[in-house]
């Protein structure tokens, strides 16, 4: 398990509210979709991260997470495992309090770097699926 509950639970409930949704597009299809709007409901700011940059949910979207003109507390990461490793290193970058990787999303080095970084960091779990746990 990467990321115990305690830490879980911060992400949802302690650091700030807006999360940077890394793979979140138009195409309902996706996962990343729902998940997103999920979060919305709970009362997240959602902030697509495509290379299309498009609007979803209502938010202005970009092309990385360097593009977004404001902080950004949690990045939440829905591209393969390959891939996922620079984004949290970028997310780092930019001054998030802490990464995301959502289910199947692995990367233990990628985890040690950002634990290191000083980020939270939860690994193979989908925070729709927690935030309802939480009560």
């Amino acid at each position: 398990m990467y990321g115990d509950q305690a830490t879980v639970r911060k992400i949802l409930t302690e650091l700030g509210d807006t999360w940077a949704v890394v793979g979140l597009s138009t195409n309902r299809q996706r996962a990343a979709y729902g998940v997103a709007e999920v979060l919305q409901r709970y009362g997240k700011r959602v902030v697509p991260v495509h290379p299309k940059a498009e609007t979803v949910h209502g938010e202005q979207g970009y092309a990385s997470l360097s593009d977004i003109p404001f902080p950004v507390d949690v990045v939440d990461v829905f591209v393969n495992s390959d891939l996922a490793g620079r984004v949290a290193d970028e997310a780092a970058r930019i001054g998030a309090e802490a990464v995301w990787f959502q289910l199947g999303v692995i990367d233990e080095e990628a985890y040690e770097r950002t634990r290191a970084a000083g980020l939270d960091m939860v690994m193979d779990r989908c925070p729709a699926i927690e935030i309802p746990r939480l009560g």
